[in-house]
């Protein structure tokens, strides 16, 4: 009997250990497809900011930005990774000034400009939401490489989105710096925002 548990625990520890090799290649392989392309992240577009303004990405220009795709209703990742963008403007102090944070949505059904408006303070006082029509939001998320669709099984109002998870950094030029994989802590985000902007 002792000897049958040992296999089950053992097979489960080997089964473990092969998921989170899988789960580990598949962040390093997305990281580096990101970074392999640097040339080809990043574009033109139009949206709408959370106070109801068109913007576009000229309106950027002469700041960093610190940008994250994501969506409102988003359970867990997505309420995370501003938390990590708001910790590491804090951790900043001057050079946060030319830094620029950007949550653009990957669900533009259901975040509106109110609701962006209702969100996006509760993460940062200079976290800008940006919005638009499904054709503008497919847009930016191409020119920026991230994937977005509704959960498989996913219906009515309370679907989920599957998405990409990174945070980028584009240079006041508008060209692509850096990228941030999901579960990069503040203090790193921070450190590294420094020493690209020479902050």
């Amino acid at each position: 009997m002792k000897a049958r548990i040992l296999r089950i625990a053992l097979a489960s520890l080997v089964g473990l250990a092969i998921a989170a090799g899988i789960a580990w290649w598949q962040v390093r392989h997305a990281t580096q497809q990101v970074a392999t392309s640097a040339a080809a992240v990043g574009g033109p577009f139009r949206l709408t900011d959370h106070t109801g303004k068109a913007v576009t990405d000229a309106d950027y220009r002469g700041k960093y930005l610190l940008i994250y795709f994501g969506y409102t209703f988003c359970p867990d990742v997505c309420p995370t990774e501003l938390s990590t963008m708001a910790a590491a403007l804090d951790k900043l102090g001057p050079t946060a000034d030319t830094v620029q944070p950007l949550f653009i949505t990957i669900d533009p059904e259901r975040d509106t400009v109110a609701h962006m408006a209702d969100y996006v303070p509760l993460f940062h006082p200079r976290l800008v939401g940006l919005t638009g029509t499904p054709d503008e939001v497919r847009t930016v998320a191409r020119e920026y490489r991230v994937y977005a669709a509704k959960a498989p099984g996913s219906s009515g109002e309370a679907y989920l989105m599957d998405h990409s998870s990174f945070v980028y950094l584009m240079g006041p030029d508008g060209k692509f710096v850096a990228v941030f994989p999901g579960g990069t802590g503040p203090e790193k985000m921070a450190a590294d925002i420094k020493k690209r902007t020479g902050g």
